[in-house]
């Protein structure tokens, strides 16, 4: 958790919504920077490494889509990212993006970002996390439609592949325009739902996840009010708050119409700075006297009097990490599993060109968890498994 005289980093996720455009993209920076953004974030899309063809529709906050083809039809080259990246630093601002493969990841760290992100679903993707800690970047890590244990494996992943933790070297930081400096990992509590109800948050778990696992953790929101969510966790010591940014929620982006324009995320910049120049004062105050609380409990007062304590109570939750009612539907298939690229007939040797770790979304089976695919590589296959499905141990 962040010290009170920290403020958060803000975090505007454009992820795809420029569409491609150039031209959408530089207004968007510019509209994120002007709304008090520090950061701004993309994501960098390459169909075949998020989904199967045979994934068919999926329910998106602007109505069912053919997730696959609109990847597609979003695919852009590394010179594209460059120039983004190069428009986002010449604004002072931090340059941050999400890959969701070897390919987009490998591409994303020739360009020698400061920091990478690694989203929600992606959280058990073994072979991707390693991947990324071997670049030695801080990275944020979301853990939506997550459990403890799949935090806990993925913190050990980076501790373990940066050698943080075993005396072997510090973990890297780094810091931005503000006085937050953030760890070689910052946890991103999230829910994976969207919109995500703000009564299912859960923000005490953002104190707890910073004690248990010693690293800063914030807040990814996906809920539709620009400052409840937001100053709540700011009030709890939260690392960096990220919310989805749009020119206007009636754009065609995929992530648009749970996302803020610009006066919305000023209101919630200029919420977040309210909350944290209070914890610094009440720093001031208690210094040399007491150490200043790490909730802003003033804060929380406040905010229970403009939404009502009801909600405020709801929102803050109990603290104890489970999945969100909103969520646990998704939980095994948004994550990542094995699926068949191709279909394997009954006998044949599974190799690993046949394979590939997505995510599965609604109308294809999950298969076996990404760190069984070694354990699947050259065995036979028991029946046949048709193009797309997930991988399963009865099925070898």
């Amino acid at each position: 958790m962040r010290k009170n005289s920290q403020p958060p980093l803000i975090i505007a996720e454009l992820g795809t919504s420029h569409a491609g455009d150039m031209v959408k993209a530089k207004d968007m920076i510019a509209a994120a920077s002007e709304a008090g953004a520090d950061c701004v974030k993309f994501q960098w899309v390459y169909a075949d490494e998020i989904l199967h063809p045979n994934t068919g529709m999926v329910n998106l906050p602007g109505g069912p889509t053919r997730l696959y083809d609109t990847f597609k039809a979003l695919e852009r080259p590394p010179e594209f990212y460059a120039e983004l990246k190069a428009e986002v630093e010449a604004r002072g601002l931090l340059f941050l993006c999400t890959p969701f493969g070897p390919r987009s990841a490998a591409e994303l760290a020739a360009l020698k970002p400061k920091m990478m992100k690694i989203a929600s679903p992606e959280l058990n993707y073994v072979q991707l996390l390693e991947q990324v800690a071997g670049y030695g970047l801080p990275t944020l890590l979301s853990t939506g439609v997550s459990r403890l244990a799949d935090i806990e494996r993925a913190i050990g992943i980076f501790n373990r592949e940066m050698g943080v933790g075993a005396g072997l070297k510090p973990a890297p930081t780094v810091g931005t325009r503000l006085t937050v400096s953030l760890q070689h990992i910052t946890v991103l509590h999230c829910i994976t739902s969207y919109p995500a109800p703000p009564e299912e948050y859960n923000l005490r778990l953002i104190p707890n996840l910073s004690a248990l696992f010693g690293v800063p953790v914030g807040l990814s929101d996906h809920s539709l009010d620009p400052v409840l969510l937001p100053a709540l966790a700011t009030a709890l010591g939260a690392a960096a708050i990220e919310k989805h940014f749009c020119l206007c929620r009636d754009d065609p982006g995929l992530d648009d119409p749970i996302a803020l324009p610009p006066d919305d995320f000023r209101k919630m910049v200029d919420a977040i700075t309210m909350v944290d120049t209070a914890a610094s004062y009440d720093a001031a105050v208690g210094a040399g006297f007491k150490p200043a609380p790490a909730i802003n409990t003033r804060a929380i007062d406040t905010l229970k009097n403009d939404y009502g304590s009801a909600l405020v109570d709801a929102a803050l939750g109990d603290g104890v990490k489970r999945l969100a009612p909103a969520e646990e539907a998704n939980y095994g298939r948004t994550n990542r599993s094995i699926h068949a690229m191709q279909e394997i007939k009954a006998g044949e040797t599974i190799r690993a060109e046949m394979l590939r770790i997505l995510r599965t979304e609604k109308v294809l089976r999950p298969g076996l968890s990404p760190e069984w695919l070694p354990c699947i590589i050259g065995r036979k296959a028991g029946k046949t498994i048709p193009a797309g499905e997930g991988i399963r141990f009865e099925d070898i």
